[in-house]
């Protein structure tokens, strides 16, 4: 493979013109199609297999009057210090501030506190909201008009709040994280190249390619139904492999140059090495973004396999745009005074930090080994008592008025009145459709954890009936869990008694499906892209050992961010230094984008290091030579990679909401743990240990398997002969 992809960027090299015209013309293109073929992003969000998804959908078959999956907003009014709201001036005000509400967009239903939802004390009530649609298909305006009546009762000395997910700002749009992201990978590739040059290419490789992918996004949902956030892990891993990609290739192409070859032949030599690497690296980037099928969640299927174009297009640019730039460039991609040297003697190879560092490391191997993984266990510890679940009102910021919201009913009813069960009670086969659903009622009253169990509620036809359970404990709280799984406990026998059907839905019961699909999904996701990383790996290394010690390390960094995630999140250890308000449950969607995107990212470094490792290896090196040069010559890049994508997600821990603080946190802890302490400290420890018996391979095997020659042996039969050279030297 290094032998077709040293021609190729030969051909990219000198045909830069060709090249840069076909990429901006494809560029076009795609940008046409997305303003003219792109559909509307889809609204609807639904979790296949779950009882609550099943529930919902019979409710929409049966009930639609009852508008189960619609978007909802809780209004709760706080009376003034030492009034009631049924006093007639608070009265009033409330009445007004509902006839606002129901005059604002989508708006389908507006229930009067007053009927029966004023706490004992007359201090506290909530009007509940319903719209016509669900949440994601709500405008700004919509929302607005929600906000506006909030201030009528404001205005008249009540405390009025609001939260559910009518309230909550529909994702999807762009902060200025994007931009800081940039800023600091301009920064340190300045620093890592010390030419404005080189550092650009990177960052212009990298925009070109999330353009192009976003615009292919764009075109496919106007065929394929897709949801408004699929794009949203596309820009996000776009961005960090193509700059990855870019620089590696960079990277090595510079070192070439140093070592006298013309533009041309180190832009071969560049994409032949460094790109082989890259496309072994995007292709385990690939796989773990595609096996997030294995969810069977279809909102996160289709970000996975977005994120996965976005990646196929980075490797692409890396291996045919970029040359073409860097023929552009020529030896402007060195320093003033890398372009100096290069008409002066060779100088001798100087001891950097990496070396120093690879010499400590393989001087005292079975240190470096214990003291990384004992690090890396300990910190897992926390992870053990890791729970998920989806974040509810509680988790927005202090000043938000859905955690205003959120405490203020907590305080006048109860933490069960923010996350209401839905039961639905199919009595279609019931004889008394009216004696099933109270025996049902009566039923889940008397389990643990029910705070109140409404009367039965039926649908025109009489033969389905709604619940409305209200828990005793959060939405998010274990306690809430047990009690959605002991009412479906009780279906099989109410059904035996009573023919009837009985099903928990609503948002709280949703959330805990998601989450218990997500952690469920953990250990096949897992399997999935650990054997089918490990045999790309193995074909990559030519070796059993290597792809096995890789794979172990990165289970270590992310035992150890799981770790690292449940004590600050979960128990709050720092919160105070991170700004983290309320503890809970791990958002359940982290785990397996975490696996995914830190995977992918962890065997770019792999593939970067150790095929360098095996490069000098092959070449003649003494095993444990061959781990200190390669590692010298790979842990600058390495460095300044690791570095950036830090730099950009921890910037997301300054974010207000819980749950972005959380994934900026897990994302830069995981790189930070993988690169510096597995990457740089395990691996040449371990690689040391193994010796030559690190490339050993079974001779059945070595037959069967394609020789990719990742160390570039081929190429050397391509290299121009001398008095080729002068004219290659001239291009």
């Amino acid at each position: 493979m290094a032998t077709y992809l040293y021609r190729l960027g030969k051909f990219s090299f000198r045909r830069r013109r060709l090249v840069l015209a076909l990429w901006m013309a494809l560029l076009a293109s795609l940008g046409v199609g997305a303003f003219t073929l792109s559909g509307p992003a889809a609204e609807s969000f639904s979790i296949p297999g779950t009882e609550a998804q099943q529930a919902q959908d019979l409710l929409a078959e049966r009930f639609p009057q009852a508008a189960a999956g619609n978007a909802q907003a809780r209004v709760v009014f706080g009376a003034p210090a030492g009034e009631q709201l049924t006093d007639p001036q608070n009265r009033a005000a409330v009445a007004a501030t509902l006839a606002e509400l129901r005059a604002g967009g989508q708006v389908a239903d507006v229930t009067d506190p007053f009927a029966r939802t004023v706490n004992p004390a007359g201090t506290v009530a909530f009007a509940q909201v319903t719209y016509q649609g669900q949440a994601e298909a709500l405008t700004d305006a919509d929302r607005a008009a929600l906000l506006d009546a909030l201030e009528v009762g404001r205005a008249a000395g009540l405390t009025v709040e609001a939260g559910g997910d009518a309230v909550r700002e529909r994702g999807g749009g762009q902060n200025a994280s994007e931009v800081i992201g940039l800023a600091v990978a301009a920064v340190v590739l300045l620093i890592t190249f010390g030419s404005l040059v080189a550092a650009g290419l990177p960052l212009l490789t990298a925009i070109i390619g999330v353009a192009t992918a976003l615009a292919a996004i764009q075109i496919a949902s106007g065929f394929v139904e897709l949801g408004s956030a699929t794009p949203t892990l596309a820009l996000m891993l776009g961005l960090a492999v193509a700059i990855d990609y870019a620089l590696f290739i960079v990277f090595r192409y510079r070192q070439e140059l140093l070592q006298g070859r013309s533009g041309v032949e180190a832009a071969g030599r560049a994409v032949g090495t460094a790109g082989s690497a890259v496309t072994f690296a995007g292709m385990t980037v690939v796989i773990a973004l595609g096996a997030l099928a294995v969810v069977n969640i279809p909102f996160l299927t289709q970000m996975g396999l977005a994120a996965a174009g976005a990646v196929v297009a980075a490797v692409l640019i890396a291996l045919t745009l970029l040359p073409a730039l860097l023929g552009f460039v020529g030896p402007r991609a060195l320093g003033r005074r890398q372009r100096g040297a290069l008409a002066s003697p060779a100088a001798p190879v100087r001891r950097t930090a990496g070396r120093r560092w690879a010499e400590l490391v393989t001087g005292r191997p079975v240190v470096a080994l214990l003291a990384a993984t004992v690090g890396l266990l300990v910190i897992a510890i926390p992870a053990l008592d890791l729970r998920l679940g989806l974040p509810s009102d509680n988790a927005g910021t202090a000043e938000s008025t859905q955690r205003k919201a959120y405490d203020l009913l907590t305080e006048g009813f109860g933490a069960g009145f923010n996350g209401p069960l839905l039961v639905a009670v199919d009595a279609a086969g019931s004889a008394d459709p009216q004696a099933a659903a109270a025996e049902a009622a009566a039923t889940v009253q008397a389990l643990p954890g029910v705070a109140t169990v409404t009367p039965p509620s039926f649908n025109p036809a009489g033969d389905t009936a709604i619940l409305q359970v209200i828990p005793t404990g959060g939405p998010d709280s274990e306690e809430t869990t047990d009690l959605v799984y002991a009412i479906r406990d009780q279906a099989p026998a109410l059904a035996d008694r009573t023919g009837a059907e009985l099903a928990v839905t609503g948002a709280t019961a949703i959330n805990i499906d998601i989450s218990a699909r997500m952690g469920g999904a953990l250990v096949p996701y897992l399997t999935v892209i650990v054997l089918l990383a490990f045999l790309l790996l193995t074909v990559l290394f030519r070796s059993l050992l290597v792809p096995l010690k890789a794979i172990v390390g990165f289970l270590l960094s992310v035992a150890a961010t799981f770790g690292a995630l449940v004590a600050v999140f979960q128990w709050g250890w720092l919160s105070g230094l991170l700004g983290v308000e309320q503890t809970g449950p791990i958002v359940s969607l982290i785990p397996v984008l975490l696996i995914g995107i830190v995977f992918g990212l962890a065997m770019d470094y792999e593939v970067f290091l150790v095929t360098r490792m095996r490069e000098e290896f092959v070449h003649g090196a003494e095993p444990t030579q061959a781990v200190v040069n390669g590692f010298s010559h790979g842990a600058r890049v390495v460095t300044a990679a690791a570095i950036i994508m830090i730099s950009v997600f921890a910037g997301f821990i300054l974010a207000p909401e819980s749950m972005i603080k959380s994934i900026g946190f897990a994302l830069a802890a995981a790189i930070l743990l993988d690169a510096f302490v597995v990457r740089m400290t395990l691996v040449p420890a371990v690689m040391t240990l193994l010796g030559k018996r690190a490339w050993a391979l079974p001779a059945w095997l070595d037959r069967i398997l394609p020789d990719v020659d990742v160390e570039g042996d081929r190429m050397r039969t391509e290299e121009p002969r001398p008095e080729r050279a002068l004219v290659e030297a001239a291009r």
